[in-house]
């Protein structure tokens, strides 16, 4: 008796997963998107907890507005995004690993999504999508380590710099996770940095091909030339291209 209720939990949960991994892999783009955003003080200094406290809603309009413009270039109809500002949250989610394995990328793919489903542990509602993102003093942190994010899950650790003036480079980063949590890779060349070409190109066929005027969001950077890149420094000098809409099934 016992023997078979244990594997009619079993089975239970294991259709429980494999329905949120079948919606995980088959957004249904007609519907609004409930991206929930909970910032988090990363290093712990004032000035960090400063520039959180003065987040707000309107700070996100640019990227609903991005996305939506972007969205009606392939569909009839533009997707409906809307961005909710979550409660400050103290604890970090787990660090990625920096010896890469395929062991060490499933525990950290684990610890994640339970530091996920504890965090959302009382709250109300049921977002599509689940940003954690940690701030850092520009001041004290220079250069940032690579954001991170899961399609299956729906959950992101992305790094931000707490300064206004880089705001608008935060949101070209926080997008770039946003889309690969619906599936869109990566079109740059993870030892070198560059764009791939042609993928990672805004404008591939453009004569001369060089410099790039803007960044294909998810090749991260402006090619310059075949070597030199350059950040894009707002979501307008960025733009989604077919394939990457493709991937995310924006487009057949």
């Amino acid at each position: 008796m016992w023997k078979k209720i244990r594997v009619s939990l079993l089975l239970c949960i294991l259709l429980i997963v494999a329905v949120d991994t079948w919606r995980d892999m088959h957004q249904d783009w007609t519907k609004p998107i409930i991206v929930l955003l909970h910032p988090i003080n990363a290093d712990g200094q004032a000035a960090t907890s400063q520039y959180i406290q003065q987040i707000s809603t309107d700070d996100l309009s640019e990227m609903v507005n991005y996305l939506q413009t972007q969205s009606k270039e392939f569909r009839d109809q533009p997707i409906a995004f809307h961005f909710q500002l979550g409660r400050e949250l103290t604890t970090l989610p787990p660090k990625f690993p920096e010896k890469k394995s395929v062991l060490n990328n499933i525990l950290w793919s684990l610890k994640f999504r339970f530091y996920a489903w504890k965090q959302h542990q009382g709250e109300d509602g049921s977002p599509s999508v689940t940003l954690y993102l940690n701030y850092y003093d520009p001041k004290l942190q220079k250069v940032l380590k690579h954001s991170t994010a899961l399609e299956r899950g729906r959950i992101g650790s992305v790094n931000l710099f707490a300064s206004r003036k880089q705001s608008s480079s935060n949101k070209v980063v926080l997008v770039h996770e946003l889309l690969h949590t619906f599936g869109a890779k990566d079109k740059y060349d993870f030892t070198t940095g560059q764009p791939l070409y042609p993928t990672g190109y805004a404008n591939p066929e453009q004569q001369p091909r060089y410099p790039q005027q803007r960044a294909e969001i998810m090749g991260g950077y402006i090619a310059l030339s075949e070597s030199k890149s350059k950040t894009p420094e707002d979501l307008e000098d960025t733009m989604i291209s077919r394939l990457t809409a493709q991937e995310m099934g924006w487009v057949k």
